[in-house]
């Protein structure tokens, strides 16, 4: 079964500066998230679904929607800050939505079977797509996750630290564990992350997720009562987020799924800081240049 692409397009991109999703990048004007549905539509997806917040929905629909939607069947739904469990409320000094699982639960309502998370203002390549398809063929148990992994020195900015999920593989390639590390920046001494004021290496081998995930739709149940525990304990704190690594990392520690890691040794590229624009930039022509990508996607 072809799997159905999710893309989570909500973020505010505080560190950004502006709404990244949708920042024209591209030699005609291509945004991230095209060059991820045009690799995802020559890989065998059969349909894309957008989650992106109310206020953006026109900016969206102009830039993304109205082009896309006559490539590949494409949908669109809402992560908002209100959409939460009946019987739950939130702080008013709140001010934007739970994080990437309460993303991925949006879509619980619209997503009957396998599919994959991606964010929309990062760059995985055509291998990865490729692979999280082969993924889907060639599984016998149909309860099986996957996640790309990617090498950290593959995957940093030049302009700060980054978040990563660093992961624990076992022998045979199957996630034992993922753990958030925040500030992971390249040194002078090597890659390392900060922790309560505290720098500690990191391996540059060490397999990250860069939230390509594949599941089937057996995480909405997982992730809807993650999210009820998780308010339970934290829709007070104006800044928590529901985040899908902790669930997934939670749902492994208790044995409850099983999670392949792909490897790949593509290189990464985002846009996390703006200072990350131009290099973003450069390295699409120089793909366009070496034939991967035509010079416009859509025409």
């Amino acid at each position: 079964m072809k799997p159905i692409l999710l893309i989570m397009a909500a973020g505010i991109g505080s560190r950004y500066g502006n709404l990244k999703q949708i920042d024209r990048i591209g030699p005609s004007g291509e945004t991230i998230l095209d060059y991820s549905v045009f690799d995802a539509l020559r890989s065998g997806f059969k349909r894309v679904v957008f989650i992106i917040r109310k206020d953006i929905e026109k900016d969206f629909r102009e830039v993304i929607f109205d082009r896309l939607e006559k490539k590949i069947p494409v949908s669109y739904i809402f992560q908002e800050l209100e959409d939460i469990p009946a019987g739950f409320t939130y702080p008013s000094q709140r001010l934007k939505p739970w994080g990437t699982g309460h993303a991925v639960w949006t879509a619980r309502h619209h997503i009957h079977s396998p599919f994959c998370a991606i964010n929309a203002d990062d760059f995985y390549g055509l291998e990865s797509f490729q692979n999280a398809v082969l993924f889907f063929e060639q599984q016998e148990n149909q309860e099986a996750y996957c996640l790309m992994g990617y090498l950290v020195r593959n995957t940093l900015s030049e302009h700060g630290s980054v978040t990563r999920g660093v992961c624990q593989v076992d022998h045979d390639d199957y996630l034992i564990g993922i753990e958030e590390r925040f500030h992971i920046l390249k040194t002078k001494k090597g890659i390392i992350y900060r922790e309560n004021e505290q720098d500690y290496p990191l391996d540059e081998n060490t397999i990250v997720s860069m939230n390509m995930w594949g599941f089937t739709p057996s995480l909405f149940d997982f992730l809807d009562r993650g999210f009820r525990e998780f308010l339970q304990e934290n829709a007070s704190l104006p800044k928590a987020e529901f985040l899908l690594p902790s669930v997934i990392n939670d749902l492994l520690q208790r044995h409850l799924i099983r999670a392949k890691i792909l490897k790949t040794n593509a290189i990464w590229f985002g846009l996390t800081y703006h200072e990350d624009r131009q290099k973003v930039i450069d390295t699409i022509r120089n793909l366009v240049s070496q034939g991967l990508y035509p010079a416009s996607l859509w025409d």
